[in-house]
């Protein structure tokens, strides 16, 4: 991860140097300093580049003369009046972006008189954010290809430390969903997933761990019957943080599918784009990577997460479409299509949780389905809710971290298109509102009284190209929404 320190002046200034202004012209405070010692190189360069002090617009000038480094990154803030936490970390995301790989292995970001410490702590964090990635099995590559870039000193607002400091833990929990979600199938599965887990014992996270056989005591039928055609046994994983000091605080329990690897089981999925299918658990990665980032920063919040751990193939084994399985409510379901497994593991995890834990909100995550894709591409996760209070604070969270939600709808024409002939209920509905009939199958695992959103990220756990805060590939949703949503509503 990208070091980050605050100091109060500029140290060592044979670094790379970035000044930023939300004018074309006309620079303040550290920028008019580069500016004047450079002779109005920087003004030229502006110009050229048609610079405009847009947010994240960056214009590079190398080899300044009049200056000790070998090159200055003009960063455009935009509008004073617009610049919120959000473009603070879009800005630090485009300076690492900019400089990982261009040799340069320390820069200086001088905010001095231009940000305050509240926004030079997101910037840093954005840079942070957007300096991940990975790279276990890339052994060939040329040096002029790896991440160089080490090191980032925020100049002139030392007093962002402290608030730094938590937004630091909150990206070590994004760090970890993002290394769980790009991890090949071969080596994330079931078991291992609780393996590369146990490590957040050490920050005070209790652990609960339950394999196949209790499982089965237990009557999970629907979750093993996912995982019957694979020859990796199924895992539930539940993380504990309690950092209230009280023994009678609710929990506020989190619950992700975490199917390791998904072939579609007997429904077999087209082999093209099937290797993107490791990165089904991502709901169990967000809600790992949340634990960890509320537990590293002592949230004083009661907070338990749960992840279903199955691989879905298509053994001799498996289940077929057609079959009847019980679940741990002793509900029925007939099992039409074994590509529509998600829901089958989050049914029983999530009445497991109800029954272990006793919430009063539960919020589960998960790649569910393709339709929510169709619906919303790539920019908003589909939000299901059974509690307008819930779905606006989820909705706010999400918001004040980038994560955005768009809600969707539930309600009984949706659920009864799950009946089925010979079952309590089918695993799927019609082709039409594929998203909400998926959330419908949820919703009858969910206690009276008990607030619960379902959140289906599909299409939000990866990307195809790189974002602000991140690189392509693994995007570690949802774990600062959760975090957010647990500093909002539940910490005093």
């Amino acid at each position: 991860m990208l070091a980050v320190s605050f100091l109060p002046e500029l140290a060592d200034p044979a670094h790379a140097l970035v000044v930023l202004s939300g004018a074309a012209d006309g620079f303040a405070g550290p920028a008019a300093a580069v500016d004047a010692a450079t002779g109005g190189a920087l003004t030229r360069a502006a110009k050229a580049a048609r610079f405009e002090g847009e947010a994240a617009s960056v214009v590079e000038l190398l080899a300044p003369a009049g200056l000790a480094c070998g090159r200055v990154l003009l960063v455009g803030t935009g509008p004073a009046d617009k610049l919120d936490a959000l473009t603070a970390e879009r800005i630090g995301g485009a300076i690492t972006a900019r400089l990982l790989t261009s040799g340069e292995t320390q820069v200086n970001v001088d905010v001095a008189g231009v940000l305050s410490a509240d926004l030079a702590a997101h910037l840093a964090h954005g840079a942070a954010l957007r300096a991940w990635q990975f790279l276990p099995y890339r052994t060939t590559m040329k040096p002029r290809q790896k991440p160089s870039l080490a090191d980032l000193a925020i100049i002139g607002a030392a007093d962002a430390a402290a608030t730094y400091a938590r937004l630091e833990a909150i990206a070590g929990g994004v760090a970890r969903t993002r290394t769980l979600v790009s991890e090949p199938p071969n080596v994330l599965y079931p078991e291992s997933f609780v393996d590369k887990s146990l490590d957040l014992a050490g920050l005070g996270i209790e652990l609960i761990v339950l394999d196949d056989a209790e499982m089965r005591r237990l009557g999970m039928g629907a979750l093993l019957g996912v995982a019957q055609g694979s020859v990796r046994p199924a895992r539930m994983l539940a993380m504990r943080w309690n950092g209230t000091g009280r023994d009678d605080v609710k929990p506020v329990v989190f619950v992700g599918k975490g199917v390791t690897f998904d072939t579609g089981g007997i429904s077999l999925k087209p082999p093209a784009g099937m290797e993107d299918m490791k990165w089904d658990m991502g709901g169990a990665g967000a809600v790992t990577g949340a634990m960890h980032a509320l537990a590293a920063r002592k949230a004083k919040a009661h907070v338990i997460g749960v992840v279903g751990l199955v691989e879905n193939m298509p053994d001799g084994n498996a289940q077929r479409p057609g079959d009847v399985v019980t679940t741990m409510n002793g509900q029925t379901v007939e099992v039409i299509n074994t590509d529509a497994e998600g829901r089958l593991v989050l049914c029983d995890a999530i009445w497991w949780a109800q029954e272990t834990f006793n919430p009063e909100i539960v919020v589960d995550l998960a790649t569910l389905t393709g339709a929510i894709i169709v619906s919303l591409g790539h920019e908003h996760a589909g939000l299901f809710c059974n509690d307008d209070g819930l779905a606006g604070q989820l909705s706010a969270a999400g918001a004040a971290v980038g994560e955005k939600l768009w809600r969707m709808p539930i309600g009984d024409a949706y659920d009864k298109l799950i009946d089925s002939d010979i079952a309590d209920m089918k695993n799927v509905g019609p082709r039409d509102g594929g998203s909400i009939t998926a959330a419908q199958f949820i919703g009858r695992f969910i206690k009276p009284g008990v607030k619960w959103a379902h959140l289906d990220v599909a299409g939000t756990v990866w990307a195809a190209k790189p974002g602000a805060v991140h690189d392509k590939g693994a995007t570690g949703y949802g774990v600062r929404l959760l975090d957010r949503f647990v500093a909002d509503n539940f910490e005093g």
